[in-house]
């Protein structure tokens, strides 16, 4: 998808319309307030407990009622219809019939929750939209993006964007944008431009084209990615079904998290419960769970499904751990996570931060006693990045409710991940929410394709567009 930020992005926003064009303030019309009023009165209401920092989209027109488009008489854009079977039909292909389930259901991707904004080549598209119209920036990002592609040495894009890296797969943004456009409308809009989310959906709908074909191995973040914080994956998780699906489906899947548990597989399945009991329960065979994995403690714990009784067991390290994470010392790793936990709390003793440790055989972190903002954790988190030096590689990072200091990396973890299951970096896909400056996923930018969603429900969004997309190339039916 796209490369690591090493900077921080600088946010501008434009008063000119989307379009383009000119545009002056001017006081709405008697007529084109009542069209306005009656476009919101009937608009569906947005999901219960849902909160939407995004401009406002059109609502999904149901059972016939007319689009707040066609109520202004304005030119309505040719509606995808793949797309809104996407947004309102079930997994078992019933459509939805109430409005407010079309509606909750559609405003997944207008949810950002706490999600931080900062990535370079967004920022680079948003201002942008400053002298281009929506479509002429993914016309020529597109374009950009296969140039760099070609020779990531001298592109315009390496001009533009200095340090960006690779991009893996090609990216239809022209066609992700109309899709999405159909939906949103961003093509539609006067004044204001596309936001940060909003242009991070459109590449993820063109990376999810572009992955579908060749997808051997799909990695997922779990804390944030596949469940809330702090949770674990329940039976009625909705991403058990998709998981299933895509082993079915003859892809890998594996969960990437900074949890490690050495020596305790127990604790592992404890946070995939529901979905090893769904194992037990579809009794799958042990081809089908052989395609699932999770690395644990970044890279430094690597597990497997046993055959018989569908239980998490270890993979010795001598089958999968490369050379270079075999050669760690362990008194280096023991002075890389003393010299970790005394900057941790030094770093809360200058913002007056009342914290417990937490130390573990690859980890070192802490976790807040009081209320906090997020950006007391970040500056200890960056604090750390800039100012550690170790003789093993390490991973500084703000979990949102804490700071931890590990052992490794995710960009290690995936570069073992894809070596014991022979997959080639364009072949790979890994969906995460930490992809800013301080975030645990921005590693795995530098060897294979992204996903940035902001929720559990954003990720159940695109994997379903995945499946779709997997379904159609391969014509394998998708079975509940």
């Amino acid at each position: 998808m796209l490369h690591r930020a090493h900077t921080k992005a600088t946010y501008v926003t434009s008063g000119r319309q989307c379009a383009g064009r000119s545009c002056v303030a001017r006081p709405l019309l008697p007529a084109q307030r009542s069209v306005r009023d009656v476009a919101l009165a009937t608009a569906a209401p947005p999901a219960a407990g849902s909160t939407s920092q995004a401009a406002q989209a059109p609502a999904a027109p149901a059972n016939g009622a007319p689009s707040p488009a066609a109520l202004t008489g304005g030119p309505v854009a040719e509606v995808n219809i793949g797309y809104w079977e996407l947004l309102n039909t079930a997994e078992s292909g019933e459509v939805f019939s109430q409005r407010a389930r079309s509606a909750s259901d559609a405003a997944v991707l207008r949810r950002k929750g706490h999600l931080k904004e900062q990535d370079r080549l967004i920022d680079f598209m948003r201002r942008m939209h400053e002298t281009h119209t929506c479509e002429e920036v993914m016309l020529k990002m597109e374009r950009w993006i296969a140039e760099h592609r070609q020779d990531p040495k001298r592109s315009r894009l390496r001009r533009l964007i200095p340090g960006i890296g690779i991009f893996f797969t090609p990216l239809k943004l022209v066609e992700a944008f109309r899709e999405y456009d159909a939906f949103f409308a961003l093509s539609r809009r006067k004044y204001i431009p596309p936001n940060f989310a909003e242009l991070r959906h459109v590449v993820n709908i063109a990376q999810v084209h572009a992955s579908a074909d060749t997808l051997k191995l799909i990695t997922f973040d779990a804390d944030g990615t596949l469940y809330a914080d702090g949770a674990h994956m329940e039976q009625d998780n909705q991403m058990i079904a998709h998981i299933i699906n895509l082993m079915r489906s003859n892809v890998q899947v594996a969960i990437v998290t900074a949890a490690g548990y050495p020596g305790e597989p127990e604790k592992f399945e404890k946070r995939v419960m529901g979905l090893l009991e769904a194992f037990r329960k579809l009794k799958l065979s042990p081809e089908v769970t052989s395609r699932f994995h999770i690395m644990g403690g970044e890279c430094n714990y690597l597990l497997r499904v046993r055959p018989d009784d569908k239980r998490l067991e270890f993979v010795p390290d001598n089958e999968w751990k490369t050379a270079t994470m075999q050669s760690w010392k362990e008194e280096d790793i023991v002075a890389l996570l003393d010299e970790g936990e005394a900057m941790l709390q030094e770093g809360a003793k200058r913002l007056n931060l009342a914290v417990n440790v937490i130390r573990k055989n690859r980890a070192v972190g802490i976790v807040p006693t009081q209320p906090t903002i997020y950006e007391v954790l970040e500056d200890i988190a960056l604090t750390i990045q800039t100012q550690l030096v170790a003789k093993v590689p390490f991973c500084a990072f703000n979990g949102g409710n804490d700071v931890f200091v590990d052992v490794g990396n995710k960009l290690l973890g995936l570069e073992a991940l894809m070596r014991y299951l022979q997959v080639a970096p364009p072949e790979v896909l890994h969906v995460g929410d930490r992809f800013t400056d301080s975030g645990n996923d921005v590693a795995t930018r530098d060897i294979c394709s992204v996903l940035w969603v902001a929720n559990p429900e954003e990720t159940g969004f695109f994997i379903k567009m995945l499946l779709k997309d997997i379904r159609k190339s391969r014509w394998q039916p998708y079975i509940e």
